[in-house]
């Protein structure tokens, strides 16, 4: 009488998400996401609870994450060298030479009236009548969007914008003291002068748009941070070439004050906290 065949080992027994189990005693609990391999992607929280996803981060995932220090450093060390450079008037100011005397032969061979006043009109933009109301407006409505929302401390956003309009005469000015760069024109600061270096209208211009987008971009959806992003990047590089090209700044005043806005903005947010309900998880922007 044949026996009864025995069942065969299966690696997957007694486990409920289906992985093997080595031979031999092991402890197999405490596993990075401590879930089915069944669960979908977008509900394994693993050790980050903000950021779904198994662990380790997904393939493009880890790219992304460690070539962010990349641009703060980078502006850090644009902004260093070109202050140092200014400082001790070194030779990388004979780029400011060669792009001034580049746009004055261009201007003078294309001789437009309509460009002139467009460079004018953009460096405009950078004056604190034009961005800091703009500022003020972009925290209102996003105070205002998070009251309706519901969201604990709704308030920020208005503080936010009034911090940033206190900040930027805080940084700019006395750096313009210190370095009492003179302006394109050669000539030399008066008693009551600051300097020209760093570019006032520019940081102006790329803080206060780029914090109003940010604090907008907290209640809106991704392609309506994609806009915002994109119109505060080219409110910034308006006014800033507007500048160079109406010959009110040196090219290195206006790049300057890129680096340091974007310094700025990239603190902000990464300090800015989540849109939260009263007492609840963070939960997803408006569409």
């Amino acid at each position: 009488m044949d026996s009864e065949p025995q069942p065969l080992a299966v690696p997957y027994a007694g486990r409920e998400d289906n992985q093997a189990v080595p031979r031999g005693a092991a402890h197999t609990e405490g596993r990075s996401t401590d879930r089915p391999t069944h669960t979908p992607r977008d509900a394994r929280n693993g050790d980050h609870q903000s950021r779904p996803g198994a662990l380790p981060p997904a393939p493009g995932r880890l790219s992304r994450v460690l070539g962010r220090p990349a641009v703060p450093v980078l502006l850090a060390v644009v902004l260093v060298a070109v202050s140092w450079q200014v400082a001790v008037d070194g030779p990388l100011l004979g780029l400011d030479r060669w792009a001034r005397s580049a746009v004055r032969e261009t201007r003078h061979e294309l001789h437009s009236a309509l460009l002139n006043h467009l460079g004018k009109a953009l460096s405009d933009l950078g004056g604190g009548a034009v961005a800091v109301p703009v500022l003020f407006l972009g925290g209102a409505v996003a105070a205002w969007r998070d009251r309706l929302a519901g969201v604990s401390r709704w308030w920020l956003p208005g503080v936010v914008a009034v911090l940033t309009a206190g900040l930027i005469p805080l940084l700019v000015v006395p750096a313009k003291a210190w370095f009492a760069r003179p302006g394109p024109f050669g000539l030399p600061l008066a008693a009551d002068q600051w300097g020209w270096y760093p570019s006032g209208h520019t940081a102006t211009a790329t803080l206060a748009y780029g914090v109003a987008a940010l604090l907008l971009a907290r209640t809106a959806g991704p392609r309506s941070r994609r806009r915002l992003a994109e119109g505060a990047a080219l409110l910034s590089a308006g006014v800033g070439l507007g500048l160079v090209w109406s010959d009110y700044h040196w090219l290195l005043d206006v790049v300057a004050s890129w680096c340091l806005g974007g310094l700025v903005l990239l603190a902000l947010a990464r300090w800015l906290p989540a849109r939260r309900r009263p007492g609840g998880p963070g939960f997803p922007a408006g569409r």
